[in-house]
């Protein structure tokens, strides 16, 4: 029996690396295979599918993914899998590696290309940190996600928030509500209030 593992870590995936992708791929070189889907982070152990098709292989299957980063996101987890694989008695084909059998170089042939995914995959790490660190030597540097609107957008909707008025009565009153300054500005109520929270914050520092 031929089983095919298609796997994504989220909705947003790299182009060739969908799920229809990598199932056409399989059912390209295997017409009977029958498919299994999953939307599941590769560096968590427990993927509910995954675990599904390991339980029903039986000796003599074959499981097929595209590539080997499907199965796992590190040497020894990868390693673990495929070896359990083996014990079962299955066979693990990598489409873009090859098949991948229970004997002396098939072993090394895994545990040599798995080291070298990883090694590159830190590589990666090492090299986003590095442009990090030069990042962080302009004094306008800040860490996370960049800040969706400009400072001068934000500071005419806390401008906006905190424009008052004199009624008829002679008492202070707000001039806009909080859904008016969104309407005009275009920021979420949500951000609104947290920008204006962070205002007065800053203000109160200030006495």
């Amino acid at each position: 029996m031929i089983y095919g593992y298609c796997r994504v870590s989220s909705k947003k995936q790299a182009e060739g690396n969908s799920l229809e992708a990598q199932k056409k791929e399989i059912l390209e070189r295997y017409n009977n295979a029958m498919i299994f889907e999953e939307q599941f982070s590769g560096a968590k152990m427990d993927r509910p599918i995954f675990s599904d098709v390991v339980e029903s292989l039986k000796k003599g299957d074959t499981l097929v993914v595209t590539k080997l980063d499907r199965l796992a996101r590190n040497t020894v987890e990868g390693i673990q899998i495929v070896k359990s694989l083996f014990e079962q008695g299955v066979s693990v084909h990598v489409l873009n590696v090859g098949l991948l059998e229970d004997s002396t170089m098939g072993r090394f042939f895994l545990t040599t290309l798995l080291a070298v995914a990883e090694m590159e995959r830190n590589l990666i790490l090492e090299r986003t940190q590095a442009g990090k660190e030069i990042a962080k030597q302009d004094p306008n540097f800040k860490d996370g996600r960049p800040l969706k609107f400009k400072r001068e957008q934000r500071k005419h909707a806390i401008d906006l928030l905190n424009e008052f008025y004199i009624d008829e009565n002679g008492e202070s009153k707000k001039k806009y509500t909080v859904q008016q300054v969104s309407e005009r500005t275009g920021m979420s109520v949500a951000t609104l209030h947290r920008l204006n929270r962070e205002y007065k914050a800053s203000q109160l520092d200030e006495v």
